[in-house]
């Protein structure tokens, strides 16, 4: 048992993000790959209101990031799409740990899955042999002997399946839109594809996550894997590198069941503190209960909530500054007009310096509109205060 300072074990976990410091991993494409192979995943969601959620995360991390890094680097064979807790962008060289979750998809019996044609998928994976990559939209309309696919009906959820049980793999996306085509001619031919077994499988989590975050927890370990074998596997490894020196368990530090690698450097502090506003499905933050037992930030994405019952606003993003979680902005992107309005902000806790979070923060909102396409930064009038005139 080990004891560290609730501030130590944040600045461990902030700079395994690589959310301390600038370009931690680097610049470019190159720093792409890097920040994904690190990350373990990136999720990508649909959501608009700022950039989408895949662009952003890599974006607070690779200073020159650009969007079209994503689409080279699966052409390139570096990263593939399939689910981690949700849709995402992982590194090739994890192939092999998404088959469980492959083979699992090939047995459902889920609604959405279930009573899928076999002849139908079998159509489709011809159609994609015989005339290559495939979108949905290309179903519509085409005739088989069953009949017509057509886009939200058994056509899409034969090619979801087929996606989802590993037949069938995203070759790049078109705006949002996927285009799939054979594993195998996506697959680099000397990738290890051998299925994990359970011990593998669990090691393979521990690792990804202690990688990633530095401090980890059990529930952070087994989010949404339900399988009691896997869990035991997994209690079983802890205490296997909790005996052998590899990892330590924390004690006195408010978490539950939490561990960091044994030989984690302590992270000296920052000289310059650096201003992040996060995407709400930033790696960082989204283990909502571990971020509020590590930083005191009880953060919830809105979105989904009532417009009545939001308490900061529709797609609030979470604000850092150096270690600490000081609030959230509520910001919407009006591409056409070139301009990124902020409905709201809320600073939280002790207040920042303004001497010293006024001019990052005036900074790193100009950035941001740059990034979501805008040129000017606008506050609709209730944001505005005394503190928020040296600031936008």
């Amino acid at each position: 048992m080990h004891t560290y300072t609730n501030l130590q074990l944040q600045r461990l976990a902030l700079a395994q993000q690589g959310l301390l410091g600038a370009a931690y991993f680097g610049g470019g494409i190159t720093g792409t790959l890097a920040a994904i192979e690190h990350l373990g995943y990136v999720q990508i969601d649909t959501i608009a209101r700022v950039e989408r959620a895949h662009h952003h995360v890599l974006w607070s991390r690779v200073p020159d990031y650009r969007s079209p890094y994503l689409n080279q680097l699966l052409a390139e064979r570096q990263i593939f799409e399939y689910w981690f807790h949700a849709a995402s962008y992982l590194p090739m060289r994890d192939y092999r740990f998404t088959q469980r979750r492959m083979a699992a998809a090939r047995d459902s019996a889920q609604s959405w899955h279930s009573e899928i044609s076999p002849a139908l998928m079998q159509d489709i994976l011809q159609k994609v042999r015989d005339e290559g990559p495939l979108r949905v939209r290309d179903l519509e309309g085409h005739k088989t002997k069953g009949g017509t696919w057509w886009n939200w009906g058994p056509g899409k959820r034969a090619l979801e399946k087929l996606f989802f049980q590993g037949d069938l793999m995203v070759s790049q996306r078109i705006g949002m839109e996927k285009v799939y085509d054979l594993k195998e001619r996506i697959l680099p031919p000397d990738l290890d594809t051998r299925a994990p077994d359970l011990a593998d499988y669990a090691t393979y989590l521990l690792r990804s996550n202690l990688r990633a975050h530095g401090l980890i927890t059990f529930e952070q370990l087994s989010h949404l894997h339900n399988d009691k074998a896997l869990k035991s596997s997994l209690r079983e490894l802890l205490a296997a590198q909790i005996a052998s020196g590899e990892i330590s368990a924390l004690t006195d530090c408010g978490i539950p069941n939490a561990y960091k690698a044994t030989a984690a450097l302590a992270i000296s502090p920052i000289a310059s503190p650096t201003v992040h506003l996060l995407s709400p499905f930033d790696n960082a933050v989204i283990h909502r209960k571990r971020l509020q037992q590590l930083f005191g930030f009880d953060y919830k994405l809105e979105c989904y909530v009532p417009a009545a019952k939001r308490q900061y606003g529709y797609f609030c993003l979470p604000v850092l500054f150096g270690e600490r979680f000081i609030g959230r902005i509520d910001c919407k992107a009006h591409r056409q007009a070139k301009r990124l309005e902020v409905m709201r902000f809320h600073l939280e806790g002790e207040m920042p310096d303004s001497d010293t979070f006024a001019a990052p923060f005036r900074a790193k909102l100009q950035q941001f509109a740059e990034f979501n396409g805008c040129e000017a930064v606008v506050f609709q009038e209730e944001c505005t205060s005394d503190w928020l005139e040296g600031c936008g």
